[in-house]
């Protein structure tokens, strides 16, 4: 039965996505149109829709990847689904009224919709919507914060709703798909299997929970140097983002195995194309799923991170391509576009650090290691958190940004990033500090950390929280400072890119 109506559904899902962006954007103009005084109420309208255009794709997404739940999932689906689908054309009708003046048919909209059902508000259903939409993506995911009794309890006045507005009912809940103890068990597995987990060479090889990953793009950015040049969905310049295939259709992937975590999820082109990093626990195997909206279809395709290679192929746009054994050559997978520099460093290093430490990659181009149109202004061995690693300096030659860049020293893992560090712009003379002759303190540092077992936090110092480095050599503590010290902007300083015994070899 799954295999019969999922692409429908989940189809119906990116369908109803669609339509909440009209809405919302129609609800745009016409709060623009009216007096200061209506725009709180049509703010959070237009917030809370939004919100369910996004709820409603992550959770098509998320679906192709956690297809063992899906049966438990689909007739929740179809609670809401008809009654959101009314909702949304009811407001389309009321907004395109053009018998009565703007505010008219804002009023007459706020006011008979909301009467509809007592007690609920029409921002107080979306809201409603969008927490039944979460407990759809908790119980997808099998998520220890899946709560049955509160979602049994929006289901209900959903139903009420459905009924005051003369929706059919929906069929029955199957409840025999559902197990109450399945998340606990599952989370239960999960901490038994990190407990028992080795971990060496900085977490390298640690399972755990929480995943590195997850927090990559939650931290907020220290600043955002933006690209000049972006693309579009109708322009054919470099800069814009496509995926290539092998395609599927929605629904049709081949099922995984039901011990999946979903790290990162990224959207391109205002969510025509979005990437999806994902983990399979039984053999920690990272993988990615891309979904490409064409015309009004949307397809998906999905990978191993071990089958891909990356490289920056213009100025903001990162290629992924994959190897063809029939054709025995490279053919590209994706192309994504992105708005900054920053965004692009952290997906590149995510990416890389994902496939470095898959038990499935044969062997990696020495060139991924190193971002193409970055210059690199110092290179040096740190002794962080009790670890060996190398420090390098990048700036970037198209937005002029600097990054600080620690990566394993040596052995297996060689190279592979352990954190990155956005420089401020026009840092300050007292952004850093020479604390002994290998010590170094900088203030205003946020690392972005790509390994479970190292913590940035032993690294703080001082009332301020300093950052500290720890050279091996002081030589190269001085060299350091140096860079630093000619000119408030890094990208007016320059030194060789190796001096001495403290340079790790180039990788």
């Amino acid at each position: 039965m799954a295999q019969d109506i999922s692409p429908q559904l989940l189809n119906g899902c990116f369908h109803e996505a669609d339509r909440a962006d009209l809405v919302g954007f129609k609800l745009q103009g016409l709060r623009n149109a009216l007096p200061e005084s209506f725009h709180p109420h049509l703010n959070g309208i237009i917030e809370e829709i939004y919100n369910t255009s996004r709820l409603l794709r992550d959770l098509a997404e998320q679906a192709q990847i956690h297809v063992a739940q899906l049966p438990a999932v689909f007739d929740y689906l179809n609670v809401i689904l008809p009654c959101l689908c009314k909702t949304l054309r009811d407001i389309t009708t009321y907004y395109e009224d053009k018998s009565m003046n703007k505010e008219h048919r804002w009023r007459t909209m706020y006011h008979k919709m909301g009467n509809e059902l007592p007690g609920t508000t029409l921002p107080a259903r979306f809201i409603m919507y969008n927490q039944f939409l979460k407990l759809l993506q908790d119980l997808l995911t099998r998520s220890p914060n899946f709560d049955l009794n509160a979602m049994e309890s929006l289901r209900i006045r959903i139903l009420q709703l459905r009924e005051a507005r003369k929706i059919p009912p929906p069929d029955p809940i199957r409840t025999d798909l559902i197990r109450r103890d399945e998340a606990l068990e599952f989370w239960n597995q999960e901490t038994v299997r990190s407990r028992n987990s080795p971990s060496r060479s900085c977490g390298i090889e640690g399972v755990q929970n929480s995943h590195w990953a997850e927090a990559i793009f939650t931290q907020p950015l220290p600043s955002r140097r933006e690209f000049k040049r972006q693309g579009s969905r109708l322009s054919t310049n470099i800069d814009s983002s496509d995926a290539f295939g092998p395609f599927q259709k929605l629904g049709h992937l081949t099922p995984l195995s039901r011990d999946v975590k979903i790290l990162v999820k990224r959207s391109f082109d205002n969510d025509r194309i979005s990437v999806i990093f994902f983990l399979q626990l039984r053999n920690q195997a990272p993988s990615l799923l891309i979904r490409s909206k064409v015309a009004s279809q949307n397809w998906v395709s999905v990978l191993g991170v071990h089958e891909l290679s990356i490289r920056r192929e213009s100025d903001s746009v990162l290629h992924l391509s994959r190897w063809s054994h029939s054709e025995r050559r490279a053919k590209p997978w994706a192309n994504l576009s992105f708005l900054t520099w920053e965004e692009m460093v952290l997906f590149y290093c995510t990416f890389l650090c994902l496939r470095v430490r898959s038990q499935l990659t044969v062997n990696i181009n020495p060139n991924e290691f190193h971002i193409r149109k970055e210059r690199r202004l110092f290179q040096a061995q740190i002794i962080d958190d009790g670890y060996q690693h190398v420090l390098m300096v990048f700036e970037d030659a198209v937005t002029g940004g600097c990054r600080l860049h620690a990566a394993v020293w040596e052995g297996k893992w060689r190279a592979c990033p352990v954190w990155t560090a956005f420089i401020p712009p026009n840092v300050s003379s007292s952004w850093l500090l020479r604390k002994t002759k290998r010590r170094i303190w900088l203030r205003d540092i946020q690392p972005y950390v790509f390994c479970e077992q190292y913590k940035p936090m032993h690294q703080r110092k001082g009332r301020f929280g300093a950052y500290e480095l720890c050279f091996a050599h002081s030589e190269a503590a001085t060299r350091f400072q140096e860079l630093f010290a000619s000119s408030p902007n890094v990208s007016a300083a320059s030194v060789p890119d190796s001096s001495g015994n403290d340079v790790a070899p180039a990788s």
